[in-house]
């Protein structure tokens, strides 16, 4: 029997950064007989490397290819970067059809992955005289198995239903028909994934003591792919969302259940009680720094944790995918520090980060005027005036003054920046803030040093600063490598939050797990009455808490491409995410706070305008394949005229 390959390349290591290329495909340059791959410890390794390459980049590809980051509400590119490849900016503007390229590419690349996988652990077999022993083998089966569920995960995540043949290994010389299979309804593909994750995790290794296999599937990122794509499936788009009762494959099968079913909800908070307990059990733990005193340092803490390998003892990271790109660095510095200074965030996300005391500044905005926002009176909250003093923290680790004073923000500091919490100081890069790197503050002036040119520079006011390496020097181009980390145990914590909230109102263990994050994060923690030190909530008010855990959610997530799915799970995104976006006064060329003044910088300003519709939960499957294959169905309302 032979494989037909386009090309073979040699895997330096597993845990550098994965290649990228199709390993099968049906025009070959080159035929290799099985065993001529499956005898060959370095072709065998490639073929697994190719597997493992369509993990999607959790950083720099969530931005400009597969957009999950740019799609939220909180990345905000500059408008003009589409020229370069960033796929997202016409999507969140409304420009988006059936032909529109998407440099994700999971329709085209994830079934390669998955065929490869089936191939390669259907085939594999121990080496003799090489490490591919008889117990590496059972782990790559695993590997493979848990990969191909991952993978399919992936695909419905982004285009609700597939066509779905898990276990068939299409021949290279097979009919056309054989192809043309069409979709499988949602919990029918969820509940395969489900279980083949629960199973590929029973065998592989909690973590490995080898520094090469670092990146390799472990149990732990088994379990914790399947409980973020549980808490997916259990949530209001697809556990009976009426919206999609008469979506049906061509024969007239339902593709969602319409039907709310509370035991998804069950499933999910074990999937996730099951992860935390062994994960815990396994070592990991929220990654903290601590103050000469002994006290957490937050500031420190809160950015490191995106910057430290698990090498380095970060065990907050379940699931990493190795990696040492520079991009997103470079395009939050500023332009005229070096960077490539387009890359900011917005203001409902500067909105939602809590004060000092561990306050929501803002509780709304009148009339949904987002120029007007209701300030909440107890939070200390004020935007209009300047800072008179520096603003100084209790931090031994975290300094971008120079060494020498421990200070969030400087005095003469717009008021809507100052004592905030230390997550917000390690997240947003705000107009006259001191950049360490070029050692002054950044100036976002119209035709100021960092706002001279109409692409590289921030369109709202803002440059991000969230998983910013702090050891990244703009100025004189030196980046830092980051692990690319696509599961964190904060996340985990925060989910199961979530779910407990749904499934068991008033479980004291919702404020266990939120105050373990806050405890972190450096503000006051919940109690369910009023003590000093603390905030009081009313923990058997299941709106209250929803409100208060997806507030967390958002600070604590914020950046890392989950809120754009948080948002579509909970049905929340066409509400959120279409209509004006507003940041500081772009164009402003005035340190005032006026809004009468049009020279006014620190003013809010609408800046973009959003189009979300219904249709945009899900993607569009390209028209050219549906014309292909008759027995694909258009993903729900694409095929509408709205």
């Amino acid at each position: 029997m032979k494989i037909q390959l386009k090309y073979i390349f040699l895997i330096l290591l597993l845990g550098t950064m994965f290649s990228c290329t199709d390993y099968l495909d049906k025009e070959s340059d080159t035929e290799l007989t099985m065993d001529m791959v499956f005898t060959d410890k370095d072709r065998m390794e490639s073929m697994l490397a190719y597997v493992y390459s369509g993990i999607p980049d959790p950083t720099w590809a969530s931005l400009n290819r597969t957009g999950w980051g740019v799609m939220g509400d909180d990345w905000t590119p500059s408008e003009r970067w589409q020229q370069w490849g960033w796929d997202a900016i016409p999507k969140i503007t409304g420009n988006w059809n059936t032909a529109t390229p998407w440099a994700g590419g999971y329709w085209g690349d994830l079934p390669k992955r998955i065929r490869t996988a089936n191939i390669l652990r259907a085939n594999v077999v121990p080496i003799e005289g090489t490490t591919i022993t008889a117990q590496e083998v059972e782990y790559i089966q695993a590997e493979c198995r848990f990969l191909q569920a991952y993978y399919y995960s992936l695909f419905v995540n982004c285009y609700g239903v597939c066509p779905f043949q898990p276990d068939y290994i299409a021949p290279t010389n097979g009919s056309t028909e054989e192809l043309l299979t069409g979709p499988v309804p949602y919990d029918e593909i969820i509940d395969w994934c489900d279980n083949e994750m629960l199973e590929a995790s029973k065998i592989l290794p909690a973590n490995y003591t080898q520094a090469i296999k670092y990146g390799r599937v472990t149990s732990i990122m088994c379990l914790s792919a399947r409980a973020r794509m549980l808490l997916f499936a259990a949530s209001p788009l697809v556990n009976g969302n009426p919206d999609y009762a008469n979506f049906t494959d061509t024969e007239g099968t339902p593709l969602f259940n319409s039907s709310y079913d509370e035991n998804k909800w069950k499933k999910a908070l074990e999937a996730h009680r099951l992860l935390i307990q062994e994960a815990e059990a396994a070592g990991h733990e929220l990654y903290k720094m601590y103050n000469d005193d002994g006290s957490i340092d937050p500031f420190a803490s809160t950015a490191w944790v995106h910057a430290r390998t698990y090498a380095d003892g970060n065990k907050e990271i379940l699931f990493a995918r190795p990696q040492n790109q520079t991009e997103l660095d470079r395009h939050m510095s500023p332009y005229g520090a070096g960077g490539n200074g387009g890359l900011g965030m917005t203001q409902s996300l500067v909105d939602a980060f809590f004060m000092e005391n561990g306050l929501s500044p803002i509780l709304g905005y009148e009339n949904g005027d987002k120029t007007k926002p209701i300030i909440n009176p107890e939070s200390g909250y004020t935007e209009s005036g300047f800072s008179t003093n520096d603003d100084v923290r209790n931090t031994d680790n975290w300094n971008w003054y120079d060494g020498k004073e421990k200070v969030a923000a400087k005095a003469g500091t717009f008021n809507m920046y100052v004592h905030r919490e230390p997550r917000f100081y390690n997240a947003i890069l705000w107009n006259e803030r001191y950049y360490i790197w070029d050692r002054r503050n950044v100036d976002f002036y119209q035709y100021g040093k960092d706002n001279n040119y109409t692409h590289d520079a921030p369109q709202n006011g803002y440059l991000g600063l969230k998983r910013k390496h702090p050891n990244s020097d703009s100025k004189n181009g030196s980046w830092q490598y980051r692990p690319g980390i696509v599961y964190r145990l904060a996340e985990a914590y925060l989910s199961y939050c979530e779910i407990l909230n749904e499934v068991s109102p008033g479980s004291q263990e919702i404020l266990t797990y939120l105050n373990l994050i806050r405890e972190r994060a450096g503000i006051p923690q919940y109690a369910t009455s009023q003590k000093d030190g603390y905030i009081a909530v009313n923990l058997n008010d299941q709106d209250e808490m929803r409100e208060i855990i997806r507030r967390e959610r958002r600070v604590e997530l914020c950046g890392e491409g989950v809120r754009y799915d948080d948002l579509r799970r909970w049905k929340e995104a066409d509400d959120v995410l279409d209509g004006d976006f507003y940041g500081m006064n772009f164009s402003g060329t005035e340190k005032s706070d006026d809004p009468s003044n049009p020279k006014a910088f620190y003013v809010r300003t609408q800046y973009q305008k959003r189009v979300y519709q219904k249709k945009y939960y899900w993607f569009p499957i390209y028209q050219d394949e549906i014309d292909k294959n008759p027995n694909l169905v258009q993903a729900p309302y694409w095929t509408e005229s709205e």
